[in-house]
């Protein structure tokens, strides 16, 4: 995962003063680049301690650590994407409709590349496993990362999975409450700190389910509940209505987790896909 990535991440989990830092460099990078220790304690209304204990919380040896990885990373992905993408920045009112649009490509195809790249293969293999395997199968995520829920869960079904999409808080509690060895839960949660798709992990796992997180933070209570925590990486910008980037992550993730399973009963899953797809031709 990327510095940029890590330290926005961070945001969500350190202490109020740490995690003012975090959002002031993830909001304009360059100032770490263009700034002593001492200048961004004062722009952060903070102290140099502060700092460097910040330094520490997101794994960097030291300011000048971090000044150095910060150069490198923006020096490279300014090569890498489009100079009009203006990598790092926020989307801000001058920006044209052109350079806005190609900042969100960017965050886009970069969580892309950073959830893939980090992906662990022997978690995601035992959450295929679970979903195979599973006679059940429940899916549940408040607002964008409900949508995420319900795209899996119809990826499943095409293919003959008994998926269910819960979509209200209560009833989710109460479908994980009936679970069994053979059950699935799934939560979605990119800050993994969602108070309803929290409780229902819990619940289901009470209940003898096996358990999968999808979230954007290894250190979140619901990375720490879930039997299997599949891990998304993403820089949301400020200006967005709901998830973007996450939810883009969010999805890539969920596809590799859909297609480990459809991979396991291949000549099934053809034919599921095949079948479904005829059955609709009459309807579109």
């Amino acid at each position: 995962m990327s510095i940029q990535t890590t330290i926005a991440t961070a945001a969500e989990t350190l202490p109020p003063s740490l995690a003012r830092i975090a959002r002031t460099i993830a909001d304009d990078p360059t100032i770490v680049v263009d700034s002593t220790i001492t200048e961004i304690a004062a722009t952060c209304a903070t102290s140099v301690a502060s700092v460097v204990r910040f330094c520490r919380a997101i794994g960097v040896n030291g300011y000048a650590a971090l000044r150095m990885a910060l150069a490198t990373e923006l020096g490279r992905e300014s090569a890498h994407f489009p100079a009009s993408a203006g990598f790092g920045a926020e989307i801000s009112a001058a920006d044209s409709l052109r350079e806005a649009t190609a900042k969100v490509a960017a965050l886009e195809l970069l969580a892309i590349e950073e959830t893939i790249a980090g992906v662990d293969y022997d978690v995601l293999a035992a959450a295929v496993d679970a979903v195979d395997d599973a006679d059940r199968i429940l899916l549940f995520g408040i607002g964008a990362s409900g949508l995420v829920a319900a795209d899996l869960g119809h990826k499943l079904l095409r293919i003959g999975h008994a998926a269910i999409v819960l979509t209200d808080a209560h009833e989710a509690s109460a479908a994980a409450a009936l679970g069994a060895k053979k059950t699935v839960a799934i939560g979605f949660s990119h800050s993994g700190t969602t108070r309803e798709t929290l409780l229902f992990l819990q619940t289901a796992r009470s209940a003898a389910s096996t358990t999968i997180g999808v979230t954007g933070t290894s250190g979140s209570p619901m990375a720490a509940e879930a039997d299997h925590a599949l891990l998304s990486h993403a820089r949301e910008p400020r200006l967005r209505a709901g998830a973007m980037v996450s939810r883009i992550a969010q999805l890539a993730l969920v596809d590799c987790l859909f297609v480990g399973v459809a991979q396991k009963r291949h000549a099934h899953s053809v034919h599921a896909l095949q079948r479904t797809a005829d059955a609709t031709r009459t309807l579109r």
